[in-house]
């Protein structure tokens, strides 16, 4: 039996999350297959199954929080499971030997009998009426009868309990994070079992005031139809207007009716913001995210940060992008982006200035021979920085193809375990959202950030063999940002020096394979 444990996504994650099973006990795994989803601070990952075999058992449920490398499933390897069947009996009963008094007992095990539902609710003196049985065996954890992938239906539970009880610690933990309860929610699961999805459909369906897929279907109403039980459930949950009104994490807590003028969207970390009639102040509640980056940047802001910048004429590079993009869409299916270029400049720099492709230690600065830079990626409730390993060895379709997979991906949500890990060096675009100066942090224990802003035409004084002139060029300022502990201005000053170099002098015979 092997056993697979939780990966640490990233230096400063210290746990993980486990979001969605995506095997389930009896399947067979393929080795680095998707076994599972890990929500952590930072981000949602898929995991990959260590090892090919059979998964026979979930230790953590979705839902539980635990640290790196806590074991979490069992697999029963391809060979092992293949040595297991040759000398195994077949039997209809599993036996337990056991030595009794020196001589050797065998007792058969009755098969494991779960009650149907109409038992499970049958009254009781229904109940009292039946013959006793024996008391069943403890029900091991890889016999848990479970749905199907992704399904949160993850044992037969007593559906005569309430609504409670017929949700896995998952779904609760859903609901009070969107500051719901059970009885607004209509269970579509085996038994009106509350889902996953049915939570995240309500939610949704708060969000824009229609139902949404399994709540329509559940209530018995046609597609884009609001039932007067959501808008009752919607206005019983807005808060008084003489109250803060606090919107759950990632939407609020339910379309009050809005008046001409009264609603008021705009960015929050990513979340939308809606203010009810009648409400002057809205409580947006921090996510998972955010409470990871506001970690993230309050130990990267005790760094002492330096910054140069620098003002880079991309003529060429905008020259060459103009001359080459209709064809490399049309080859390739995707754009050409000015990412990959800056990428690639920085890593070609960066090995004449290892200094800056490192990492802060107490014991000093350890610089890395791998160039493994992190693109940051704006998502939608924050910021992410997966990486992209020895960008150095990658020509620049290479690299465009690269940065389009993993920034994908990573607004999908479908990022990968080897996406984390390993950065030693970042380069922000934040350019494309029209910036023209920023202040970035870095990414510790980086030592290094570097920015790419807009790209804008300016008037300039290009040198002639005449004399001066005045001209128009594409200008793109450049910031970089560095840890003061580990390097200094000078140091920073020449790395940032070639990289303006290295980009002033793409032209027409720039290889881009």
């Amino acid at each position: 039996m092997a056993k697979v444990t939780m990966p640490q996504l990233g230096e400063s994650v210290a746990e993980g999350t486990i979001g969605k099973w995506l095997k389930q006990p009896g399947d067979h795994v393929d080795k680095y297959e998707p076994l599972l989803e890990v929500i952590t601070d930072k981000v949602n990952a898929e995991v990959p199954s260590p090892f090919e075999g059979t998964l026979t058992e979930i230790l953590v449920e979705e839902g539980a929080t635990v640290p790196n490398n806590a074991e979490i499933a069992i697999i029963e390897e391809a060979g092992a499971a293949a040595a297991a069947t040759t000398t195994a009996k077949p039997a209809q009963v599993a036996a337990t030997v056991s030595d009794v008094g020196g001589e050797r007992a065998t007792t058969a095990t009755p098969p494991l009998t779960v009650p149907s539902a109409a038992a499970a609710a049958a009254p009781p003196a229904a109940a009292a009426a039946a013959p006793p049985a024996a008391a069943p065996a403890p029900m091991p954890m890889a016999a848990v009868a479970h749905g199907p992938a992704g399904s949160d239906e993850r044992a037969v539970e007593d559906l005569s309990a309430g609504s409670e009880a017929r949700m896995t610690p998952a779904v609760r933990r859903l609901l009070r994070e969107h500051g719901l309860n059970a009885a607004m929610i209509v269970g579509t699961g085996g038994g009106n079992r509350i889902t996953r999805e049915d939570v995240t459909d309500y939610v949704e369906s708060q969000r824009t005031g229609k139902p949404v897929g399994r709540q329509n279907a559940a209530a018995g109403v046609p597609a884009g139809a609001t039932t007067q039980a959501t808008t009752q459930a919607a206005t019983r949950s807005a808060a008084p207007p003489t109250s803060p009104v606090t919107v759950p994490a990632g939407g609020p807590a339910g379309p009050a009716p809005m008046g001409a003028g009264a609603r008021a969207r705009g960015g929050f970390g990513g979340q939308r913001v809606e203010f009810p009639v009648g409400a002057d102040e809205v409580l947006v509640p921090t996510t998972q995210m955010r409470k990871g980056i506001a970690a993230q940047m309050t130990r990267a802001l005790l760094v002492p940060h330096a910054y140069v910048e620098m003002e880079v004429d991309v003529s060429g590079l905008v020259r060459l992008r103009e001359r080459e993009k209709a064809a490399y869409q049309a080859r390739e299916g995707l754009s050409l982006s000015f990412v990959p270029f800056v990428v690639k400049a920085a890593a070609d720099c960066l090995k004449r200035h290892p200094a800056l492709n490192a990492h802060w230690t107490e014991q000093g600065v350890l610089a890395k021979r791998r160039i493994n830079v992190g693109i940051a990626v704006a998502v939608e409730d924050g910021l992410i920085v997966p990486v992209v390993r020895d960008v150095d060895q990658l020509s620049i379709s290479g690299l465009n193809k690269a940065i389009a997979d993993v920034s994908a991906r990573a607004r999908a949500g479908k990022l990968r375990v080897d996406d984390f890990g390993g950065g030693t060096f970042t380069v922000d675009n934040t350019g494309w959202l029209g910036s023209n100066l920023t202040m970035p942090i870095i990414n510790v224990p980086e030592v290094a950030i570097l920015t790419m802003e807009d790209i804008r035409k300016r008037p300039v004084v290009i040198e002639t063999p005449d004399g001066d002139v005045i001209g128009v060029r594409p200008i793109m300022n450049m910031v970089l940002a560095i840890d003061h502990r580990a390097n200094d201005g000078a140091g920073a000053t020449a790395l940032l020096r070639d990289i303006k170099a290295w980009l002033e002098a793409v032209g027409p015979e720039t290889a881009i394979y």
